[in-house]
C-alpha cells in the first residue's frame, strides 16, 4: 500500500472527470490559476483582503471579504480529525502519528495535549448526547468518551471478525453511527500496527439503540470520509482507494438515505481522476447543501478545501501551503472553518453555516 505522505504530487490536467458518470465530459478537476503570494503567518498584515488564498467561482461561494485564513497553531506529523465542542470554546483534533488527541482553546488560543496515547485516533464526531466519538486506528474500533471522561468501546468487530482501521465517522440525528472501515491503520506501524485485515473496506450503520450493525456499502476500494446532506437524505462518501496504486478509484459518490437506513440510487458525484494523484480525504457540509472537501496530494492548486454545488459545480476553494486532510465548522454561530492540514490548523471565518450539531 503506498502511504498518502509519500505519493508524488503532480496538477496534471489532461483526462477529464465526471459529474453524473465516468467518461462524461466535464470541467477538469482542477482550475488553473496562480499561488497566492507568500505570507508570514505570524504577522496578519502580511495579506491584504481579500484573501488571495480564497477564491470564487460562482456566487453560490460566499466568501467574506475582510477574513483572513489563519494559522493557529503547528506542530503535528499529520493532523487530522477536527471536531467542534461549542459548550466548551475549543476544538479537538488528531495528530495521528505522534498518537495523541489535541485541544485548541478558543477562548485563549493556546493548543494543549487532550489526550495521549490516543490509539492512533483518525476521525472524530459528536453524538446526540454530545460525547466524543473517536475512530481509533490501533484499537481497530470506534469509541466513545463519557461525559466523565470514562472511554467505552462503541464497536471493534462484525460478524465475529476485528474492524480494520475506522477513519471517518458520523452520527444522524435519529442517533445511528455510521462509520468507514478503511484498511490505512493496518498498513505500517506510522499510524497503526501492521496487521492482517479481517473483513473487507466497508462502511457500516450503527444503531446504538437495538445495537444491530448493517454494511450500507462496500464496494469502495479505501471508503473514507462520510456526510449527510443538511436534511439527511442524501449521504456523500468519498473513495481513497488511489493511495493504494494509480488503478484505483479517487471519487466522491452520492446516495439517497432511506427512512430504515438503506442507501439506494447511487450516483458518481466526482472522479477526480484526472488529477492523477489527487484525492478528497474527508468532506463536510453547509446549510445550503454545498460539499465543503479536504483537498491534496496533486499539486499546490489541489491542496486546500474544494467546495461544490449541490449539482456538482465547484463553487470555490481555499488554497493551504499544506494538504489538508480534513474539516469542520464552529463558532459561535458555526461559521468559522476549522481545516487540519499536514502539520497545522488553520481557520477561516466564511459567509455561511455548517450544519455540525
Amino acid at each position: 500500500m503506498i502511504n498518502r505522505r509519500t505519493l508524488l504530487s503532480g496538477a496534471a490536467l489532461g483526462a477529464v472527470g465526471s459529474l453524473a458518470a465516468r467518461g462524461a465530459m466535464a470541467a477538469p478537476s482542477i482550475p488553473s490559476g496562480s499561488l497566492p503570494p507568500a505570507r508570514d503567518w505570524h504577522d496578519p498584515a502580511s495579506v491584504s483582503y481579500p484573501d488571495p488564498a480564497i477564491e470564487v467561482f460562482d456566487p453560490r461561494f460566499k466568501r467574506v471579504g475582510n477574513a483572513e485564513i489563519e494559522r493557529l497553531w503547528t506542530g503535528a506529523r499529520w493532523a487530522e480529525g477536527p471536531v467542534w465542542f461549542g459548550d466548551g470554546h475549543y476544538l479537538l483534533f488528531s495528530d495521528i502519528p505522534n498518537n495523541r488527541l489535541m485541544k485548541w482553546d478558543e477562548l485563549t488560543g493556546h493548543t494543549t495535549v487532550f489526550r495521549q496515547p490516543s490509539n492512533f485516533t483518525n476521525g472524530n464526531t459528536r453524538d446526540r448526547q454530545g460525547r466524543l466519538l473517536s475512530c481509533e486506528q490501533l484499537g481497530r474500533r470506534v469509541s466513545r468518551t463519557e461525559h466523565d471522561g470514562h472511554v467505552v468501546t462503541v464497536i471493534d468487530s462484525y460478524n465475529g471478525k476485528k474492524l480494520n482501521s475506522p477513519n471517518g465517522v458520523i452520527v444522524k440525528s435519529d442517533d445511528t453511527i455510521w462509520f468507514t472501515d478503511p484498511k490505512y491503520g493496518l498498513g505500517g506501524d506510522y499510524e497503526g500496527l501492521k496487521s492482517e485485515s479481517e473483513l473487507p473496506a466497508t462502511v457500516y450503520r450503527l444503531d446504538p439503540k437495538s445495537g444491530k450493525v448493517t454494511i450500507v456499502a462496500s464496494d469502495f476500494d479505501e471508503p473514507n470520509g462520510l456526510c449527510f446532506s443538511p436534511d439527511e437524505k442524501k449521504l456523500y462518501i468519498c473513495d481513497t482507494g488511489i493511495t493504494d496504486g494509480a488503478n484505483k478509484q479517487t471519487l466522491i459518490r452520492v446516495y439517497d438515505v432511506t427512512d430504515d437506513g438503506k442507501l439506494t440510487n447511487e450516483k458518481l458525484f466526482h472522479d477526480f481522476a484526472d488529477t492523477k494523484t489527487g484525492f478528497v480525504d474527508d468532506m463536510r457540509m453547509d446549510k445550503d447543501g454545498n460539499l465543503w472537501c479536504a483537498t491534496g496530494w496533486a499539486g499546490p492548486l489541489f491542496n486546500g478545501v474544494y467546495v461544490y454545488a449541490p449539482d456538482g459545480t465547484l463553487i470555490g476553494r481555499i488554497l493551504l501551503p499544506e494538504v489538508c486532510a480534513n474539516l469542520c465548522f464552529g463558532g459561535r454561530e458555526h461559521n468559522r472553518l476549522f481545516m487540519t492540514a499536514s502539520t497545522s490548523l488553520y481557520s477561516v471565518f466564511v459567509g455561511t453555516r455548517g450544519t455540525e450539531i
